[in-house]
Protein backbone atom coordinates (compact mmCIF):
# COMPACT_ATOMS: atom_id res chain seq x y z
CA UNK A 1 0.00 0.00 0.00
CA UNK A 2 2.86 2.27 0.90
CA UNK A 3 4.63 1.94 -2.10
CA UNK A 4 1.31 2.53 -3.85
CA UNK A 5 0.85 6.11 -2.26
CA UNK A 6 4.50 6.78 -3.17
CA UNK A 7 4.08 6.35 -6.54
CA UNK A 8 0.83 8.20 -6.59
CA UNK A 9 2.38 11.41 -4.88
CA UNK A 10 5.06 11.22 -7.51
CA UNK A 11 2.27 11.42 -10.10
CA UNK A 12 0.54 14.11 -8.82
CA UNK A 13 4.12 16.16 -8.34
CA UNK A 14 4.99 15.25 -11.92
CA UNK A 15 1.68 16.22 -12.96
CA UNK A 16 1.55 19.34 -11.27
CA UNK A 17 1.80 22.83 -13.01
CA UNK A 18 3.48 24.46 -9.78
CA UNK A 19 4.20 22.70 -6.62
CA UNK A 20 5.16 24.45 -3.36
CA UNK A 21 6.52 22.88 0.06
CA UNK A 22 5.97 23.77 3.42
CA UNK A 23 7.90 23.02 6.05
CA UNK A 24 7.89 22.85 9.68
CA UNK A 25 10.21 21.75 12.74
CA UNK A 26 9.34 17.86 11.96
CA UNK A 27 12.02 18.63 8.91
CA UNK A 28 14.80 19.27 10.48
CA UNK A 29 14.41 16.89 13.53
CA UNK A 30 16.41 14.10 11.76
CA UNK A 31 19.41 16.93 11.69
CA UNK A 32 19.28 17.36 15.79
CA UNK A 33 17.45 19.95 15.75
CA UNK A 34 14.64 19.94 18.32
CA UNK A 35 10.91 21.35 17.69
CA UNK A 36 9.86 24.23 20.14
CA UNK A 37 7.18 21.83 21.17
CA UNK A 38 5.69 18.43 22.13
CA UNK A 39 7.07 15.78 24.34
CA UNK A 40 10.85 16.55 23.52
CA UNK A 41 9.84 20.71 22.52
CA UNK A 42 12.32 22.91 23.76
CA UNK A 43 9.50 25.05 25.64
CA UNK A 44 9.76 22.42 28.36
CA UNK A 45 13.39 23.49 29.01
CA UNK A 46 13.13 26.91 28.27
CA UNK A 47 10.80 29.42 29.34
CA UNK A 48 9.16 31.06 25.93
CA UNK A 49 8.72 34.53 27.39
CA UNK A 50 12.58 33.71 26.92
CA UNK A 51 11.80 34.69 23.37
CA UNK A 52 9.28 37.38 23.68
CA UNK A 53 10.34 40.89 22.08
CA UNK A 54 9.25 42.79 24.95
CA UNK A 55 11.46 40.77 27.61
CA UNK A 56 14.00 40.89 25.04
CA UNK A 57 14.36 44.27 25.05
CA UNK A 58 14.50 44.44 28.93
CA UNK A 59 16.82 41.13 29.19
CA UNK A 60 18.49 42.15 26.09
CA UNK A 61 22.56 39.53 27.70
CA UNK A 62 19.65 37.26 29.13
CA UNK A 63 18.24 36.34 26.35
CA UNK A 64 21.04 36.38 24.19
CA UNK A 65 22.88 34.07 26.50
CA UNK A 66 19.62 31.67 26.28
CA UNK A 67 19.83 32.14 22.40
CA UNK A 68 23.85 31.41 21.56
CA UNK A 69 23.27 28.03 24.05
CA UNK A 70 20.04 27.30 21.83
CA UNK A 71 20.56 28.49 18.22
CA UNK A 72 24.16 29.24 17.64
CA UNK A 73 25.45 25.98 19.91
CA UNK A 74 22.84 23.61 19.60
CA UNK A 75 21.40 24.31 16.15
CA UNK A 76 25.21 25.79 14.78
CA UNK A 77 26.00 22.16 14.44
CA UNK A 78 23.16 20.35 12.71
CA UNK A 79 23.31 20.08 8.63
CA UNK A 80 20.74 19.47 5.89
CA UNK A 81 19.61 15.93 5.60
CA UNK A 82 18.15 13.87 2.67
CA UNK A 83 14.64 15.42 3.37
CA UNK A 84 16.02 19.03 2.94
CA UNK A 85 18.46 17.41 -0.10
CA UNK A 86 15.41 15.91 -1.57
CA UNK A 87 13.26 19.28 -2.25
CA UNK A 88 16.53 21.09 -3.59
CA UNK A 89 16.55 18.64 -5.93
CA UNK A 90 12.75 18.55 -7.08
CA UNK A 91 13.43 22.47 -8.01
CA UNK A 92 16.35 21.40 -9.94
CA UNK A 93 14.82 19.60 -11.78
CA UNK A 94 12.12 21.63 -12.18
CA UNK A 95 9.49 19.94 -10.38
CA UNK A 96 8.92 22.10 -7.44
CA UNK A 97 8.30 26.05 -7.08
CA UNK A 98 9.70 27.11 -3.95
CA UNK A 99 9.58 26.01 -0.18
CA UNK A 100 7.49 28.17 2.41
CA UNK A 101 9.34 27.28 6.10
CA UNK A 102 8.24 27.95 9.05
CA UNK A 103 11.93 27.12 10.56
CA UNK A 104 14.89 29.40 10.99
CA UNK A 105 17.58 27.03 10.44
CA UNK A 106 18.76 28.16 7.08
CA UNK A 107 18.81 24.21 6.46
CA UNK A 108 16.97 24.27 2.90
CA UNK A 109 19.41 27.29 1.81
CA UNK A 110 22.11 24.88 2.82
CA UNK A 111 20.93 21.57 1.29
CA UNK A 112 21.13 24.00 -2.51
CA UNK A 113 17.01 25.38 -2.69
CA UNK A 114 16.86 28.63 -4.12
CA UNK A 115 13.59 29.90 -3.44
CA UNK A 116 12.80 29.48 -0.09
CA UNK A 117 10.17 32.00 2.21
CA UNK A 118 11.60 32.22 5.41
CA UNK A 119 8.09 32.69 6.91
CA UNK A 120 9.73 33.30 10.78
CA UNK A 121 13.09 35.07 9.21
CA UNK A 122 16.26 32.86 10.16
CA UNK A 123 18.91 32.95 12.37
CA UNK A 124 21.74 33.03 9.77
CA UNK A 125 21.44 37.13 9.59
CA UNK A 126 21.37 39.74 12.89
CA UNK A 127 19.60 42.90 12.50
CA UNK A 128 20.62 46.42 14.58
CA UNK A 129 17.02 47.37 16.30
CA UNK A 130 18.92 51.03 15.68
CA UNK A 131 19.61 50.90 12.13
CA UNK A 132 18.38 48.07 10.80
CA UNK A 133 21.51 47.07 9.21
CA UNK A 134 21.45 42.99 8.00
CA UNK A 135 24.58 41.55 9.45
CA UNK A 136 25.72 37.92 8.67
CA UNK A 137 26.26 35.69 10.94
CA UNK A 138 29.87 34.75 11.97
CA UNK A 139 31.00 32.98 15.81
CA UNK A 140 32.78 36.18 17.21
CA UNK A 141 30.12 38.38 16.75
CA UNK A 142 28.93 36.35 20.26
CA UNK A 143 32.25 36.97 21.76
CA UNK A 144 30.91 39.93 23.57
CA UNK A 145 26.90 39.87 24.44
CA UNK A 146 24.87 41.63 23.28
CA UNK A 147 26.60 41.69 20.68
CA UNK A 148 26.25 45.41 18.65
CA UNK A 149 26.05 46.96 15.27
CA UNK A 150 29.61 48.05 13.70
CA UNK A 151 28.15 50.87 12.18
CA UNK A 152 26.11 52.55 14.50
CA UNK A 153 26.81 50.61 18.14
CA UNK A 154 22.82 49.99 18.37
CA UNK A 155 21.63 46.53 19.58
CA UNK A 156 22.00 43.14 16.96
CA UNK A 157 18.98 41.04 17.04
CA UNK A 158 18.46 37.60 15.28
CA UNK A 159 16.81 37.99 12.40
CA UNK A 160 14.00 35.71 13.53
CA UNK A 161 10.38 36.22 14.39
CA UNK A 162 9.70 36.69 18.25
CA UNK A 163 6.60 36.56 19.82
CA UNK A 164 4.81 39.81 19.48
CA UNK A 165 6.54 40.63 16.07
CA UNK A 166 5.08 40.69 12.66
CA UNK A 167 6.15 38.12 9.55
CA UNK A 168 8.12 39.89 7.25
CA UNK A 169 6.12 41.31 4.81
CA UNK A 170 8.40 39.62 1.55
CA UNK A 171 7.93 35.93 3.04
CA UNK A 172 3.93 36.80 3.84
CA UNK A 173 2.92 38.56 0.73
CA UNK A 174 4.62 35.48 -1.24
CA UNK A 175 3.69 32.84 1.16
CA UNK A 176 0.18 33.58 0.63
CA UNK A 177 0.77 34.26 -3.69
CA UNK A 178 2.00 30.53 -3.99
CA UNK A 179 -0.88 29.47 -1.60
CA UNK A 180 -3.51 31.20 -4.45
CA UNK A 181 -1.74 29.82 -7.60
CA UNK A 182 -0.61 26.29 -6.66
CA UNK A 183 -1.78 22.88 -8.00
CA UNK A 184 0.18 20.63 -5.11
CA UNK A 185 1.37 21.98 -1.75
CA UNK A 186 3.39 19.30 -0.16
CA UNK A 187 3.47 19.80 3.99
CA UNK A 188 6.23 18.22 5.74
CA UNK A 189 6.83 18.29 9.82
CA UNK A 190 4.35 20.36 10.41
CA UNK A 191 1.17 20.36 12.85
CA UNK A 192 -0.57 22.83 12.35
CA UNK A 193 -0.56 24.63 15.43
CA UNK A 194 1.17 28.02 14.97
CA UNK A 195 -0.97 31.29 13.41
CA UNK A 196 -0.45 32.53 10.92
CA UNK A 197 1.53 30.21 9.46
CA UNK A 198 -0.91 27.55 9.67
CA UNK A 199 -3.65 29.09 7.55
CA UNK A 200 -1.19 29.32 4.31
CA UNK A 201 -2.07 25.32 3.99
CA UNK A 202 -5.65 26.10 4.11
CA UNK A 203 -5.58 28.87 1.80
CA UNK A 204 -4.08 26.77 -0.83
CA UNK A 205 -6.94 24.11 -0.28
CA UNK A 206 -9.15 26.46 -1.04
CA UNK A 207 -7.54 27.65 -4.23
CA UNK A 208 -8.01 24.14 -5.35
CA UNK A 209 -4.64 22.83 -4.22
CA UNK A 210 -4.03 18.90 -3.87
CA UNK A 211 -1.97 18.22 -0.44
CA UNK A 212 0.47 15.60 -0.24
CA UNK A 213 1.32 15.31 3.76
CA UNK A 214 4.21 14.04 5.79
CA UNK A 215 4.54 13.56 8.89
CA UNK A 216 5.49 11.19 12.24
CA UNK A 217 1.64 11.15 13.02
CA UNK A 218 -1.71 12.69 12.59
CA UNK A 219 -1.85 16.46 12.21
CA UNK A 220 -4.56 19.29 12.53
CA UNK A 221 -4.59 18.70 8.98
CA UNK A 222 -4.85 15.23 7.82
CA UNK A 223 -8.44 14.71 8.67
CA UNK A 224 -9.45 18.26 6.81
CA UNK A 225 -7.14 19.22 3.99
CA UNK A 226 -4.70 16.20 3.26
CA UNK A 227 -5.38 14.18 0.12
CA UNK A 228 -2.56 11.81 0.71
CA UNK A 229 -0.96 11.16 4.17
CA UNK A 230 2.78 9.24 4.26
CA UNK A 231 3.13 9.29 8.12
CA UNK A 232 6.70 8.66 8.69
CA UNK A 233 10.41 10.52 8.75
CA UNK A 234 10.34 13.28 6.61
CA UNK A 235 14.06 11.33 5.26
CA UNK A 236 12.60 8.01 4.39
CA UNK A 237 9.57 9.16 3.21
CA UNK A 238 10.93 12.18 0.54
CA UNK A 239 13.38 9.02 -0.72
CA UNK A 240 9.97 6.89 -1.19
CA UNK A 241 8.76 9.68 -3.41
CA UNK A 242 12.55 9.91 -5.11
CA UNK A 243 12.38 6.87 -5.70
CA UNK A 244 9.12 6.91 -7.17
CA UNK A 245 10.08 9.69 -9.33
CA UNK A 246 12.92 7.94 -10.41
Amino acid sequence: MEKARFQEAAQWIRNSGKTTAFTGAGISVESGIPPFRGENGLWNKYDPATFDISYFLKNTRHSWEVMRDIFYDLFGQAGPNAAHYALAELENRGLLNSVITQNVDNLHTDAGSKTVYEFHGSLKKLVCLECSELIPFRREILETLPPRCLKCDGVLKPNAVFFGEGIPEHAYSNALGEAESSELFILIGTIGEVAPANMIPRMAKGYGARIIEINISKSSYTDSVTDIFLQGKATEMMEGIMAALD
